[in-house]
């Protein structure tokens, strides 16, 4: 979404205003980066803001405006494609693997916890680091079996 801001500009500036943005947002797509997805808002939002301020800025000076810029239809060459999207699964691999470790030290930290506390068990240091582990190592193992 555009439109003629300075008309003199606008006029001796550039010839085909319509084609002048279309060149400004292939220019500015290859410097657009690929976001992982999962984020709060979806990629394509936030390339499109992106998108916008290179091309607002690239077209401010022979006189046009820009509002928006949304990408409509993308292609990339097939590797690039594959890339992108191997990248997004180990982005996303990643975080649930962050958010699995996070979720079984919890549950282990307030099994031990719960267990001294209530004096259901009285541990030295090599006990509780026994417990600890053998505790992860079940968590984890019934984790695995809760997916399959």
């Amino acid at each position: 979404v555009w439109r003629v801001r300075d008309t003199a500009k606008a006029t001796l500036g550039v010839e085909d205003h319509e084609t002048y943005l279309r060149e400004c947002v292939e220019a500015a797509l290859a410097r657009v980066p690929v976001e992982p997805l999962g984020t709060v808002r979806s990629s394509a939002d936030v390339a499109g803001d992106t998108l916008t301020r290179l091309v607002a800025a690239d077209a401010a000076p022979v006189g046009l405006e820009v509002f928006s810029v949304r990408p409509v239809r993308v292609e990339y060459a097939p590797e690039v494609a594959a890339a992108m999207h191997r990248r997004r699964i180990a982005a996303l691999d990643a975080a649930q693997r962050a958010s699995v470790l996070t979720s079984v030290v919890d549950s282990v930290e307030d099994t031990v916890t719960r267990l001294t506390v209530r004096g259901l068990v009285e541990l030295d240091d090599y006990e509780r680091k026994m417990l600890v582990k053998d505790l992860t190592v079940a968590f984890c193992a019934g984790r695995g079996d809760a997916g399959h």
